[in-house]
């Protein structure tokens, strides 16, 4: 029956393709179908898989899926590099992450236009852009949690919604880019073993906290595709559960687009779930039960699927349908109806994205203490600049990121704002003990004794002849993923040698380490590095290892001369000259910098060395991407009491993708700034905050726990005790929290009724003032109370808007609540608005912890919602 049903949907797609005329062109979806007539079987299966090939008979150009745009679009060379998504989602502002999304659909037009139309695109350079990610924080461990946007679902829904409609624009039947919210449904980590394991949720917390941003995804951001996860949820794989995707995703939701599985998530099915015995019957039951396309090759034995009937083909019809009708819709062939053909790479990082994304770091900041009036700093300041992230390119970028073409880090924003004259810089200490980080400006030199190397470029891979380029490099730093290095060198190999001295700071054991940032699927030959210290060669790597690393033990601190050699052969993306130094040396080093300073800032966090996705680490703390231990590493806080102990201010400022402990700092610092890993204009945003040019507005998107003691079982999915919303303990800093240099207080709110009838709308508003004298943001939230109710939440975020306000100026704030929004969710599942007492709080925070107004109501009668 269901065969039947699928070819006389196919023969309609058919006929309407047939008699269509000039006048009235056939849909996407026509079109789509007509093509896909035309095709053998063997085409048919390569086409749904993510690298699909050319098929020249029917001019149909090859296709690679996979495109990335987290937060820039990535992996293609330059590109607008803005906070990692976490902090995004730390602006509370719908209307930056709408812009921000354009930008990234902008950026991947003007370089899908660069490979013209109707040619082949390869990977990263399509217009189906996987993001963005909207599973849910819900547990600070998790390494990939800094992509997300945070623990609380109304929040991830509203900012993806908004992020959606940035990629794809406001034509549906020309999207400027297809975004793909990820990853269906239930997926945070951890990281070890997230290729076969089993969620076992209850339909409670599945409806209540882990489906809502899908949902609003799709039917409010009208998402034109989705991925399903690795994971298997009620003992199914979540890419082979027709319950979520055909039941849930396409029936309940409306869902009209295309699935995308995660990448090699159907092999995972044979080789970790042990759903199937083989990829045939793997990758029948995915596209059987609505996963469209194949993010790897298992889909490739959907040919042997259909010899043996595991599957019939018109069901592989009717998934590159969907996938044709949305290369249609894009435009891929050309013709009449792109209104985004003028978009040329002049586009790609231009001043206008570049000023948008300091905008983004400056929302994204959040003042978390500020001490006595600490901040803002005097203009005239003498100012400690220590840390481990004071200075490194990778905790700008963090992960899933493109190449920033002129990166601010910290400690170059602050020279820029306070004068270099007025900077100490000490690096002090590593991120985490056993994790080498970049070799600083301090412990290099060159032949004329300024703090740098020098480097000379190569148009070959052996050095000869004269370099094409000959310049200083502060530091060995970079990320060249599908750049060169400078204008001078044409794509292809070349060869890079940098010279100079090494001044180490002290004596002890020294781990000079050269990390290469490796092209994780190519089979080619990486990229060789020689590094070699007053001549004798201490590491020599011919591409096969992913670090390199030597033990030099140092007995007095006199110059050496240094010599790093890399051979651009393959296809890596970068190199980074790292070192462990001792302790106390780093220690000696800031102590000297904050010696005459007037106050320390201290740049400290995390990394994306060491939270990440599957990353091959394993240190304390650490381990697989994710964290054993949510507290500031050693290292970085035996920085901090060496700092302190000067007596001189102290300014901390947290680089991470996640919530950090920071129990000491609070106590001791005079004011902490979270940063998160802040994009391309971080340093020029962190500066500027720090000297008052920017009054802070940012607001936590998570929960800020004081130790890993506070949290549940990381594999456990249950929300009991997890997230604002279901801890029940006292936090470091709540979800929600963040301080202004102003303040603002609020007046009593109106609410359109104190008797509601359920299923109807409540209009609420409230007064917000800036009592203060400085100009600034608010974030204004709204939270329901509901009825006591065991399986209720203790507070549930139903509304926020970011306003900005001059000194002593008022504004009325309106929310308009609809029933979804007033809605609870019973034990089995089911949502719905029932009878009682409300209690509505309007802040600039959570109940209890912010100040705010609050109000009283009562909903008569109930109504079941839909799925």
């Amino acid at each position: 029956m269901r065969m039947n049903l699928q070819r006389l949907v196919l023969c309609g797609f058919l006929l309407s393709a047939a008699n269509a005329t000039p006048a009235q062109e056939a849909s996407p979806e026509a079109k789509a179908a007509a093509l896909v007539a035309k095709m053998t079987l063997p085409e048919k299966v390569a086409q749904v898989q993510s690298g699909a090939p050319a098929i020249p008979r029917l001019n149909v150009a090859a296709y690679a899926w996979w495109s990335e745009g987290l937060h820039g679009i990535a992996r293609n060379g330059y590109a607008t590099v803005f906070p990692q998504a976490i902090g995004l989602a730390a602006s509370w502002d719908t209307t930056l992450l709408q812009q921000v999304g354009t930008t990234v659909s902008t950026e991947a037009r003007a370089k899908f236009n660069a490979a013209g139309v109707g040619h082949d695109h390869a990977r990263y350079d399509g217009l189906t852009i996987w993001s963005p990610n909207i599973n849910i924080f819900r547990d600070p461990r998790w390494g990939r949690g800094q992509e997300t946007y945070g623990e609380d679902p109304f929040l991830t829904g509203q900012l993806a919604v908004h992020f959606i409609r940035g990629i794809q624009g406001d034509d549906p039947d020309h999207p400027r880019a297809i975004a793909t919210p990820k990853h269906l449904a239930v997926h945070s980590g951890p990281e070890a073993g997230r290729h076969g394991f089993d969620v076992d949720v209850s339909p409670h917390d599945l409806e209540d906290t882990y489906l809502p941003a899908f949902r609003a995804a799709v039917t409010e951001g009208h998402a034109d595709s989705i991925m399903c996860a690795y994971n298997a949820l009620h003992g199914t794989p979540v890419c082979a559960s027709s319950d979520l995707l055909a039941a849930r995703l396409r029936r309940d939701w409306g869902f009209k687009g295309f699935v995308v599985s995660d990448c090699d998530a159907v092999d995972d099915m044979t080789k970790f779930h042990y759903f199937k015995p083989d990829n045939a019957q793997s990758s029948a039951a995915s596209i059987q039960a609505g996963t469209d396309l194949d993010c790897g090759n298992a889909y490739a034995d959907l040919l042997e699927a259909v010899h043996k009937g595991y599957v019939q083909e018109p069901v592989i019809d009717t998934a590159l349908a969907r996938l044709f009708a949305a290369r249609y819709r894009l435009g891929e062939w050309g013709g009449d109806h792109s209104p985004y053909a003028d978009i040329g790479m002049n586009q790609v990082d231009s001043s206008a994205h570049r000023q948008l994304a300091l905008q983004a770091a400056l929302e994204s900041i959040v003042l978390l203490k500020n001490e006595h009036g600490t901040l803002p700093l005097r203009a005239d300041a003498r100012l400690a600049v220590i840390g481990p992230n004071a200075d490194t390119l990778e905790t700008l970028e963090a992960n899933y990121h493109g190449t920033a073409r002129a990166p601010v880090t910290p400690l170059a924003g602050l020279r820029e704002r306070f004068g270099a004259a007025r900077i100490r810089y000490a690096q002090g200490a590593p991120i985490a003990e056993g994790v080498p980080v970049t070799v600083p400006e301090t412990a290099l030199q060159t032949a004329s004794g300024s703090a740098s190397l020098t480097g000379e470029y190569f148009g070959n891979v052996d050095f000869s002849g004269k370099p094409v380029l000959k310049r200083t490099d502060r530091v060995i730093d970079f990320d060249w993923d599908q750049v060169t290095p400078t204008d001078h060198l044409h794509e292809g190999p070349y060869a890079v040698r940098w010279t100079g001295q090494w001044l180490p700071p002290g004596v002890g054991d020294y781990t000079l380490a050269v990390h290469v940032d490796r092209c994780f699927d190519c089979n080619k030959q990486h990229d060789p590095v020689r590094l070699y210290i007053d001549g004798r060669e201490v590491l020599d790597d011919n591409g096969d290892d992913a670090h390199l690393q030597a033990v030099l033990h140092i007995a007095d601190t006199h110059p050496r001369s240094i010599r790093l050699e890399y051979v651009h052969s393959g296809q890596d993306q970068g190199v980074r000259l790292q070192w462990l130094a001792p302790e106390q040396a780093q220690l000696a080093k800031a102590e000297a910098a904050v010696r005459d300073a007037d106050a320390v800032v201290a740049f400290i966090g995390l990394s994306p060395d060491v939270e990440g996705e599957e990353l091959k680490i394993d240190v304390p703390g650490f381990n697989g991407g994710d964290r054993t231990d949510i507290g500031l590493p050693q290292p970085q806080q035996a920085l901090l009491e060496r700092a302190a102990a000067s007596g001189k201010p102290l300014i901390v400022v947290l680089m991470s993708g996640s919530g950090v402990a920071l129990n000491w700092a609070k106590a001791h610092a005079n004011a902490i700034l979270a940063a998160w890993y802040p994009g391309e204009e971080g340093g020029r945003a962190v500066a500027k905050v720090l000297a008052g040019d920017y009054n802070p507005g940012g607001r936590l998107p998570v929960t800020f726990y004081r130790s890993t003691r506070d949290l549940p079982p990381f594999v456990s999915y249950a929300m009991k005790e997890r997230t604002y919303r279901y801890f029940t303990g006292t936090p470091l800093y709540p979800f929600g929290y963040g301080l202004s240099y102003t303040h603002f207080a609020y007046a009593q709110p109106q609410l359109s009724t104190v008797e509601l009838e359920a299923g109807k709308t409540l209009t609420v508003n409230a007064v917000v003032r800036n009592d203060g004298d400085r100009d600034g943001d608010e974030v204004v939230q709204a939270y329901l109370d509901a009825p006591d109710d065991a399986s209720a939440p203790q507070h549930a975020l139903i509304g926020f808007q970011r306003v900005h306000l001059r000194a002593k100026e008022s504004r009325r704030v309106t929310f308009e609540l609809a029933p979804r929004q007033l809605s609870q969710v019973d034990a089995l599942g089911q949502r719905a608005v029932t009878a009682g007492h409300y209690r509505l709080f309007v802040g600039g925070g959570q109940p209890g912890d912010a100040e705010g107004v609050t109000a009283a109501f009562t909903i008569n009668g109930s109504m079941s919602l839909p799925k």
